[in-house]
């Protein structure tokens, strides 16, 4: 099996455990103290990743550090919008606006690197905006409080996901995920020390199993697979990608929370997998066609 294609695999393992991170984590923090909650999901991931990845933890550098550390900033911003985004709108909705990034990579990448994605991609994109725009926005053509920190978060995730891909080009990234996560850590508890009503031992199970399942499979397994793979899929594809989630996402918040799974919300996820799907195709222009077929006849 090819690295692409098992890379490929693992990702979409792992947008089933990110989906059902969302009813998770909504049961989890209730309506308060996400900065804990990902403080305490952050330093969980980091202890296990020390352990799997202590080869690395030892031979840790200036230069692995200071990386995972630039990946840290735009990755806790992030998480954490969207965290606050799930106290404030339902966690199926939540998890559909996020797949926002994959239109926000390609326009990145194109004013940034003036560099333009195929035009599968765009297509792509534009379907998986369509499909956003069918969930989120209301018939008063308003975006609700949850749907705009989402939406933010969005345009942090894309950053980090477009630094992800260039430096697991410029050479092994694997060095910077301890130090990454060690970093995502230390932000979120300082920020959570500055609230006035942290409650850092929370006596609730739901808190806790939260914390587990998203640091160990969320968190530790899934940006671990995500930053290794972009070694051989691009940001654009791996956000495509990611659209299954939401998916899994629906489904979970449907038999975990009671949310309803409504006309729209099929809609709209009918539309992003479509573009998930369109993504993958590997079709060819007619002109590209045309100088194929020339070019064979030229050996024959």
């Amino acid at each position: 099996m090819e690295k692409r294609t098992l890379f490929l695999i693992l990702l979409i393992l792992g947008t089933a455990f990110w989906g059902i991170s969302f009813p998770v984590t909504k049961m989890a923090i209730g309506h308060g103290q996400p900065l804990l909650f990902l403080c305490y999901r952050f330093l969980l991931a980091t202890v296990v990743l020390s352990v799997i990845f202590w080869k690395h933890v030892k031979e840790l550098n200036v230069t692995t550090i200071k990386t995972g550390t630039g990946l840290a900033v735009s990755l806790v911003l992030g998480i954490y919008l969207q965290t606050l985004g799930i106290t404030h709108t339902s966690a199926s909705q939540c998890s559909f606006v996020a797949g926002i990034t994959v239109v926000i990579i390609p326009v990145m990448k194109l004013i940034i690197y003036r560099k333009a994605a195929p035009l599968k991609i765009w297509i792509a994109a534009c379907a998986a905006l369509i499909g956003l725009f069918v969930i989120s926005v209301t018939n008063r053509l308003s975006i609700g409080t949850g749907d705009l920190y989402t939406i933010i978060g969005a345009f942090c995730f894309a950053v980090y996901l477009i630094h992800v891909e260039k430096k697991s080009k410029e050479g092994d990234i694997v060095p910077t995920i301890v130090p990454m996560f060690a970093t995502c850590a230390i932000l979120t508890f300082l920020l959570a020390s500055f609230q006035k009503d942290t409650v850092w031992i929370p006596d609730t199970q739901t808190f806790w199993f939260g914390i587990i399942f998203c640091a160990l499979f969320s968190t530790a397994y899934m940006y671990t697979i995500s930053n290794i793979a972009q070694k051989y899929i691009s940001a654009e594809r791996v956000s495509i990608i990611y659209l299954f989630e939401p998916v899994f996402g629906a489904f979970a918040a449907h038999f975990m929370l009671g949310e309803a799974i409504t006309s729209r919300l099929l809609i709209g996820g009918g539309l992003i997998f479509t573009a998930t799907l369109i993504s993958e195709l590997k079709w060819r222009m007619p002109a590209q066609l045309a100088i194929t077929s020339l070019s064979k006849q030229k050996k024959a």
